[in-house]
């Protein structure tokens, strides 16, 4: 499947809050607590919250497209975007998300490789992630792909404190 990145910019805030929230819904809606989940995403997924991350020169977002159809996006942060380590050689992935009817056509893979290539090309010697605990099928897709394990860090969905791995991968 031919795909293309493009860079998201202010002009789709109202794109990028939605395929945010539907993402984040169809990965996470039945593991959480209603109303804790329903907290988070009007916190997260807020066009206010969006737009600081979209105006925020250290984060960048883009848009996964084949034929024009939008089927993921991504957020990388350097710099204090990043929401932990915050090292000059560190780049990180703060989500990657495809669209559910287009999971597992290998856009995951193009997707983190793309990242590797944008942490590269800002002479970043590493890319690191968060992913929780419990999502076992993303943790063996990163460690397939190369990321090892270093560490933990709470993450909050809504008064929820749940664990994130922390994984990197050491760029060439």
């Amino acid at each position: 499947m031919e795909i293309t990145f493009r860079t998201c910019g202010l002009h789709d805030l109202e794109l990028l809050q939605k395929i945010s929230t539907s993402t984040f819904i169809d990965a996470f809606e039945k593991q959480n607590d209603p109303i804790d989940f329903q907290s988070y995403l009007t916190k997260a997924f807020s066009k206010e919250q969006l737009r600081r991350e979209l105006e925020n020169e250290n984060a960048r977002f883009y848009f996964v497209e084949t034929r024009k159809e939008l089927v993921g996006y991504l957020k990388v942060n350097t710099g204090e975007a990043q929401s932990e380590l915050r090292e000059s050689g560190a780049m990180e992935l703060e989500r990657i998300y495809v669209v559910s009817a287009f999971q597992g056509k290998g856009l995951g893979k193009k997707m983190l490789s793309f990242a590797e290539e944008l942490a590269v090309k800002d002479g970043k010697t590493y890319l690191w992630l968060g992913v929780w605990e419990k999502n076992e099928g993303a943790i063996r897709f990163y460690t397939r792909n190369g990321y090892q394990h270093f560490g933990t860090h709470p993450y909050y969905i809504g008064k929820d404190q749940q664990t994130d791995w922390l994984l990197k991968k050491e760029l060439k």
